[in-house]
């Protein structure tokens, strides 16, 4: 096998053993607990997911942006990576700035879960709708190349603090940080929910799987299937979306938000510990749209991209196998 199979595979079976070890700390679940508190190791592998998908998309940017330093120009991937670096160091005092905002209203720490919840929810409905998502993958990506020929057609003077070398850091900058800002979005509602020890478990995790692939693309330089990694990925986001709508919903129930209207038969108990399914209209209503919309979102824009040029014998979209480069 490649070296850079042997790394997945050792990071896949680390990431087993992490589940098996936080699934015994917190216990199967048992359908006779009367608690329907969400499972610990629920938290910690949606933590892991959002930051693994986010991590990869923002290798897949950065790796799209650098493709062209080649050559004489590779020295110029440097300042590129350190604006990466910046990034990573942002999105942690990010986190931090958030957390010490939420502080100040820790006397209202229901309504504070119900909010981050809906927010998060919403950015996720956002990002996973798929005309979003080619929007996001042509300008979004696009832009970013932009400015690297921008910084490129600077004064190529040397020293830190040279518009090309200022460019190139703002490039890798901007590329990173908007996906580690999406991160601390995201987990706010979770570690309300469960804690900061729980999350970071599952941030451990996440960043683990983001590394390995960061070492495979960029210092094995080995292609990996992204369309597939991006397509798994986005199904398990799937499923975090779910839970999410779940938990919200039954947050904002128990504010008396909105009504809870019991459906009149019962549930297995490890249902709403995990994937936060209780027999209610409202929640089972709510979770169902978000799917809908999910799905809906994909259907349509495979009938616009594909069904209908094909029908008009037009060449269809397709998915690259790669990141896209300008």
């Amino acid at each position: 096998m490649t070296p850079a199979v042997w790394l997945l595979a050792g990071f896949t079976a680390m990431a087993v053993i992490a589940g098996i070890a936080v699934v015994a700390q917190s216990g199967s679940p048992d359908p006779t607990e009367a608690t329907v508190q969400q499972a610990h190791a629920v938290v910690v592998v949606n933590s892991a997911v959002i930051v693994f998908r986010e991590g990869l998309e923002a290798i897949l940017i950065f790796a799209a942006v650098t493709a062209a330093l080649l050559g004489a120009q590779s020295r110029l991937r440097r300042p590129v990576a350190v604006g990466a670096a910046v990034a990573f160091a942002a999105t942690v005092a990010t986190w931090f700035v958030a957390q010490a905002i939420l502080a100040q209203f820790s006397a209202y720490e229901d309504e504070l879960l119900a909010l981050t919840g809906l927010l998060a929810i919403v950015v996720l409905l956002v990002i996973m709708n798929w005309f979003f998502h080619k929007l996001y993958w042509t300008r979004w990506i696009a832009k970013r190349n932009d400015q690297r020929r921008r910084a490129l057609a600077r004064s190529a003077e040397r020293g830190l603090l040279s518009g090309q070398v200022a460019g190139l850091v703002l490039l890798g900058f901007s590329s990173v940080y908007r996906e580690g800002f999406e991160v601390v979005l995201f987990l706010q509602n979770l570690q309300l929910r469960a804690g900061t020890a729980t999350v970071l478990e599952g941030v451990a995790i996440g960043l683990a799987g983001t590394a390995a692939v960061g070492i495979v693309t960029f210092f094995l330089a080995q292609k990996l299937p992204y369309r597939r990694l991006l397509v798994t990925t986005g199904v398990m986001l799937g499923a975090v979306l779910v839970v999410m709508v779940g938990g919200s919903a039954r947050t904002l129930q128990d504010l008396g938000w909105i009504p809870t209207t019991p459906l009149g038969v019962g549930f297995p108990d490890w249902l709403a510990r995990w994937f936060e399914v209780v027999p209610t209209y409202e929640t089972l209503t709510a979770q169902a749209l978000a799917v809908i919309l999910v799905l809906g979102s994909y259907l349509a824009a495979r009938h616009v991209k594909v069904v209908r040029p094909r029908s008009r014998g037009e060449q269809p979209a397709f998915r690259p196998d790669a990141p896209p480069s300008f």
